[in-house]
């Protein structure tokens, strides 16, 4: 099964210094941060995996600029991966489900990417995209289960490391699992990782009950970034090796947390982000504990925050 490691995510890092930014943590009370990864672009760690993938790609010759790239994605993935082929100056061609948000289809096509809407979930799309990789010749780019994209993301671990070198646990909202396999990878055990994810979609909570990847029903508020149907098989084989603290919170949860972020501290997180918030009160950290809690993504509608 494919794997990552630590050298994987400092490969990456290197690959990518000065194409992605260095995102700030703010602390928030004595044993507590936040990582800012919203103010990545595309508003999204995904820019980070998607670039280490791409260059990479270029770095074997396998990518044709007539040809350019192509992804499945909710948006956030789609987003960092047009993002990338902009920067290098091919095309790419996103495939997304037909309930992705108007906002994210939106950023896409402002982007350059030539977007296709197909079917109701990720999965759809997902089948589509590959369909076009094998009759076009694009370089075909995971919305998180590659090896150089789940590195890539991981990237954001190792600035942690510098800038709360002492931190004890980092929270992670998982999706398909990308995110926590470049952070758990990139931390290399020298924080824990709580990995939380909705109740409407809990991919690696059912796969580490059940020994393996099983295929969950998908819903809820956060289902447009942490929608995938099953973990993918990097984020399992980290979970397995690297045993995360592994969390669900509710849609009242998720939501609470994300006007909470807003209110408190004056952070626009989408769902998906705000559910590694909602995760830090059902995890209880313990007196001293120092914590970073990784908001991951803004892409979201503000409008509804007060």
């Amino acid at each position: 099964m494919q794997t990552i490691t630590a050298a994987d995510v400092t490969t990456a890092a290197t690959r990518t210094t000065g194409r992605v930014r260095r995102t700030p943590v703010l602390q928030v009370a004595p044993d507590l941060w936040l990582k800012l990864e919203f103010l990545q672009h595309t508003g999204t760690f995904k820019a980070r995996g998607a670039l280490n993938r791409q260059l990479a790609a270029r770095e074997r010759g396998e990518l044709d600029p007539d040809r350019g790239v192509v992804a499945a994605s909710g948006g956030n993935a789609g987003l960092a991966h047009a993002h990338a082929a902009a920067q290098l100056g091919v095309p790419a061609t996103v495939f997304v489900p037909e309930s992705a948000p108007v906002v994210k289809v939106r950023k896409l096509r402002d982007l350059g990417a030539d977007v296709r809407l197909v079917g109701e979930q990720y999965a759809q799309a997902y089948e589509a995209a590959v369909a076009y990789a094998d009759e076009r010749g694009a370089v075909f780019c995971h919305a998180y289960d590659q090896p150089e994209v789940a590195a890539g993301a991981g990237t954001l671990a190792l600035e942690v490391l510098q800038d709360v070198p002492d931190v004890d646990t980092v929270v992670v909202a998982v999706g398909g699992g990308g995110l926590f396999a470049g952070v758990a990878a990139g931390l290399d055990g020298a924080a824990r990782v709580v990995a939380v994810e909705p109740t409407g979609a809990p991919t690696l909570h059912d796969a580490l009950a059940a020994g393996e990847p099983v295929d969950v029903d998908v819903s809820g508020v956060a289902a447009d970034s942490l929608g995938a149907r099953r973990i993918g098989e990097i984020g399992f084989t980290v979970a397995r090796r690297t045993n995360p603290v592994s969390l669900l919170v509710d849609d009242a949860a998720i939501v609470a947390a994300r006007r909470d972020l807003w209110s408190r501290f004056r952070v626009v997180a989408e769902h998906g982000a705000a559910a590694a918030w909602a995760g830090l009160d059902a995890y209880h950290p313990a007196d001293g504990e120092r914590v970073v809690v990784v908001v991951c993504g803004a892409n979201t509608d503000p409008a509804d925050l007060g």
